[in-house]
């Protein structure tokens, strides 16, 4: 295993992303052609990686488990993408978006990577307007900004609700450029199931055609995954049902550190659940928090009367409506972070003061913007979010208030990566939310869309180049090298193991079960004797599926419940790491709630003196137990502080 090397620049947190760019080394146009990336993943990370690659002149071979790129989960991301531009003039710079994504993380983010993502956030607005996205625009002419959580200034870029689509569409269309120009080889329907390792090297994948089964050997000089969050480690998430994080878990197993785990993200606005055979929830945008405004009633007998049905929340007089938000935190109000968000709407349902059919759920009602604003304003700014929320629930959002509920949504960990976005396996990159490298310990809403952005346009293609400058006299490789065949027998052998089980329960039923755990002692609140519980039952839902689950069909041509059987195993892997990390980090920050560390008013409190590090985490093997790293955090620019959002 090697030493922990974050690689970060010497100079002030301004210049260390130029000071790398002037000294690294470069690959001229002539041997670009010689080298071979492989890029995992579709979505924003992987699309606009694979492009920028392509454009330079090298030779991508780029794999997606859809059936077009376009379908990659980026797609689903709704409210905005954050950028330092200042059109609104309200005090934005790219300082005070540093500063924010740092402290909107708990001060548990690692300082240079975050600067360079905001220094080069402006470029991703100017390169997305380039290739047509359709941002809204003001009355003069400029690119709209709205608000999100954990900033008091706009700089969210938007296009209505569907951001995340259209930035997509506009990464898809460079990368579709550069499959038509031929430098890029876009593999669909076609899963990476492990990583080759070339003495010491990643030197490529072995990948599962999902239509024919057949397993295939690709060689690459380096190899990118960007392949999203394991947040479907809890079953129930705001992510597609497809998601899932075993590359990262594949990439860990090979020797690849992976950091953080414990800091999943809780999102505050999504739709409740509805029922016990659902198979996953839907996000309702942050951006609403910008014109809703969130309450339960004062009155624990109105929430009871409603929970009841015989009363409906139009019928709740304003003076018996509690805007909690809005109470605890006037500074920011609605628009605090997300972890604190979800927190405070968890307390008040706890309380009793919940409301829906089941009592977990509050309210985000527009009557005051409508009153205000006029509901033609309201329907221009959300109107496809109220729509999917009626065609959902069968209530209008513009007459009723939304019911939402906190959900798993992102993971902030991730692959460890040093600031060239390299793992500790020399050869492999990550980028996005497959990475650990710039959300700390929460999200700040509208940041996904900047950092996938940004690592694939902006970030690797100067720090990939810094490697493979020493690779231009490396072969190509044919596959049939002995790591290549190893690799693959031992892919063959773990779906053989997997389809000769032959038991009895679905893969769905087992992957319900390891969720209610994950949700119930790893979710919104954790505590030490919750967690070594977790353990021991995640251990028993791993016998419980290496023993009993049963797949039907073979493992020859398209079969869907052995891609989820293989996914579980990892999410299975995945989810005992993440009790190990949350058991062994001993404070609480971001969406990491320990109990047994709070303020006297219920926020998170965290103990900088011992946990000021990226906990990285280290396979040891099958059954074994993993070692814990520590890259300390220095921070140089801002103070830690506790965070306060009143």
């Amino acid at each position: 295993m090697s030493k922990l090397n974050s690689k970060i620049p010497e100079g002030s947190v301004a210049e260390k992303w130029t000071n790398y760019k002037n000294h690294q080394k470069l690959v001229n146009p002539a041997n670009k052609r010689r080298l071979d990336v492989i890029v995992v993943g579709t979505g924003l990370a992987g699309a606009s990686a694979a492009a920028s690659l392509g454009e330079m002149g090298f030779n991508v071979k780029n794999f997606t488990i859809q059936d077009s790129p376009r379908r990659a989960h980026s797609i689903a991301a709704q409210g905005g993408i954050n950028a330092a531009k200042n059109y609104p003039n309200d005090g934005d710079s790219v300082f005070r978006l540093f500063y924010d994504t740092i402290k909107g993380g708990d001060y548990r983010a690692r300082e240079a990577n975050v600067h360079r993502l905001a220094e080069v956030s402006n470029d991703i607005i100017d390169q997305c307007v380039a290739q047509g996205v359709p941002f809204a625009r003001e009355y003069g002419g400029l690119l709209d900004n709205r608000s999100f959580g954990g900033a008091q200034v706009s700089r969210t870029f938007y296009a209505k609700g569907q951001t995340g689509q259209q930035l997509l569409i506009g990464a898809y269309q460079a990368l579709m450029r550069q499959v038509n120009a031929g430098t890029v080889k876009m593999y669909t329907r076609t899963e990476l199931v492990d990583i080759v390792i070339v003495d010491g090297k990643a030197r490529g994948i072995i990948a599962r055609d999902l239509v024919t089964g057949e397993l295939q050997r690709h060689f690459g000089h380096a190899v990118v995954l960007a392949t999203g969050g394991y947040g479907n480690a809890f079953f129930l998430s705001t992510n597609a049902m497809g998601s899932n994080g075993s590359a990262a878990i594949k990439a860990y197993q090979r020797g690849a550190m992976f950091a953080n785990p414990c800091y999943a993200q809780i999102h505050p606005t999504c739709i409740p659940v509805h029922g016990e055979f659902q198979s996953k929830l839907t996000l309702m945008s942050e951006s609403l928090r910008n014109d809703g405004r969130i309450w339960v009633p004062k009155k624990k007998e109105d929430a009871e009367a409603i929970r009841a049905g015989k009363l409906k929340p139009v019928q709740i007089a304003e003076d018996d409506r509690d805007y909690y938000l809005e109470r605890r935190y006037p500074a920011f109000g609605n628009l605090v972070p997300r972890d604190v968000a979800s927190r405070a709407a968890k307390e008040r349902c706890d309380a009793g003061y919940g409301v829906g059919a089941t009592g977990l759920a509050v309210y985000l009602d527009f009557k005051s913007s409508i009153e205000r604003l006029g509901e033609d304003t309201i329907r221009a700014r959300y109107g496809n979010l109220f729509q999917m929320y009626e065609k959902i629930v069968d209530e209008n959002p513009y007459e009723t208030p939304m019911m939402i509920y906190p959900a798993i949504h992102y993971t902030m960990g991730g692959v460890w990566v040093d600031y060239e976005l390299q793992t500790t396996i020399p050869g492999l990159f990550c980028a996005g939310e497959a990475n650990f490298s710039d959300h700390g310990a929460n999200r700040l809403g509208a940041s996904a869309l900047m950092q996938g952005l940004a690592d694939g346009y902006f970030v690797l293609p100067y720090t990939i180049q810094n490697y493979l400058a020493d690779d231009i006299r490396t072969p190509r490789m044919t596959g049939d090298e002995a790591e290549f065949v190893d690799a693959e027998k031992a892919v063959k052998d773990r779906f053989e193991k997997i389809l000769n089980i032959k038991g009895n329960r679905s893969v769905d039923s087992i992957h319900k079960e390891l969720g209610l755990i994950m949700w119930d002692f790893v979710g919104m609140a954790r505590n030490k004797q919750g967690l070594e519980q977790a353990i021991e039952k995640i251990k028993a839902v791993k016998k419980e599926f290496w023993s009993n689950v049963r797949i039907p069909g073979s493992g020859t041509g398209m079969n869907i419940e052995l891609e989820k059987a293989n996914r579980l195993a990892d999410f299975i892997e995945v989810g005992e790491l993440m009790a190990r990390d949350a058991l062994n980090r001993e404070e609480s920050c971001g969406g990491h709630f320990r109990e047994e560390y709070q303020t006297e008013e219920g926020e998170a409190l965290r103990q900088d003196d011992k946990f000021a590090y990226v906990a990285c985490w280290e396979y040891q093997g099958e059954d074994k137990e993993p070692v814990m790293h520590k890259e300390e955090l220095v921070y140089d620019n801002i103070k830690m502080v506790q965070r306060n959002y009143k």
